[in-house]
């Protein structure tokens, strides 16, 4: 479509004062918020980590070390990699994929019994009782997980109690807390999705495949789960990347040898005092989830308009 008759369209439908404030707006969100502050982090990390003084000098130029060290740990080395953030960003990704995966286990029937089965005021009483803890702070539910789950938390007082263990688990040191509470953290954000797409779900669909003798299990996976496509690849996304952007559930439910990611990036802004690295280790996740979710979407085939659906 012409770009020009598609906003004449567009302030036409909306009028000239809520259409041109809707395009300023849009448009100040989209370069001001977003653009702009992603281009000013790419440019950063091609650039030395010079004093003040120096910057816009003549040694202010553009360089690829920050990348490198995050391969070999020095601009100058090649023969070894730097397997400490290398590690750490690998499992980071593979962690924020399995938190996916569990979010999605447990977030699917909940959202069909939601969208088919539950009505009235049951339907509400549910909804209110997914939402109403989200009200709390995400800083205060992971504290609260880290009380739950410390060596004289609630599970280890109940499995003391009943004598399952003779010793308190410790679970922060094996990031049972930090799993558990990345998965609790953004599982609005699978429910939700997956609730709206079954929800459109003509039920005389799934009649029909009962009528014909298909199981349940059938039922869900040749008829719910490719309607709810849209929903599960939107809502795959949103924790995927935000588990893998988390800062303060592993800062705070993380145990002594746990390191995320987003850790090393924050350090290197603060107390390493070098944006510029920072700003390559961040362009480096952001690149990378982004392709990892474009390659899922190609595996499962999951058009890139199915997300905003």
């Amino acid at each position: 479509m012409n770009p020009s008759r598609w906003f004449g369209n567009f302030i036409l439908r909306n009028g000239p004062a809520l259409g041109g404030f809707l395009l300023v707006a849009v448009g100040f969100w989209i370069f001001v918020m977003i653009l702009a502050p992603q281009f000013a982090m790419v440019d950063f990390s091609f650039r030395h980590n010079l004093p003040p003084a120096e910057q816009g000098g003549y040694k202010d130029v553009y360089t690829l070390e920050h990348y490198e060290f995050m391969i070999y740990g020095s601009a100058e080395a090649s023969g070894t990699f730097n397997t400490l953030d290398l590690t750490v960003f690998a499992r980071t990704l593979l962690t924020a994929a399995l938190v996916t995966l569990a979010d999605l286990l447990i977030c699917y029937p909940i959202a069909y019994f939601l969208a088919q089965s539950a009505r009235g005021g049951w339907a509400r009483l549910m909804v209110l009782s997914l939402i109403v803890p989200f009200w709390v702070n995400e800083i205060l539910r992971a504290f609260a997980f880290r009380i739950i789950f410390g060596s004289a938390g609630v599970i280890n007082g109940a499995l003391l109690w009943l004598g399952v263990i003779d010793q308190p688990v410790d679970f922060i040191r094996e990031n049972v807390a930090l799993y558990t509470g990345l998965t609790y953290a953004f599982i609005l954000l699978m429910i939700f999705p997956l609730y709206n797409a079954i929800e459109s779900l003509d039920r005389n669909q799934i009649e029909a495949a009962r009528d014909m003798g298909a199981s349940w299990l059938r039922i869900h996976w040749r008829v719910v789960i490719p309607f709810a496509k849209p929903g599960i690849s939107s809502g795959c996304t949103m924790v995927f990347m935000l588990t893998a952007g988390a800062l303060a559930a592993p800062q705070i439910l993380g145990g002594p040898s746990s390191l995320w990611f987003t850790q090393i990036i924050y350090q290197w802004f603060n107390t390493g005092n070098n944006w510029p690295r920072g700003s390559a280790y961040a362009i480096i996740l952001l690149v990378s989830t982004i392709l990892l979710v474009l390659l899922a979407m190609r595996i499962f085939k999951v058009r890139l308009g199915d997300i905003g659906k």
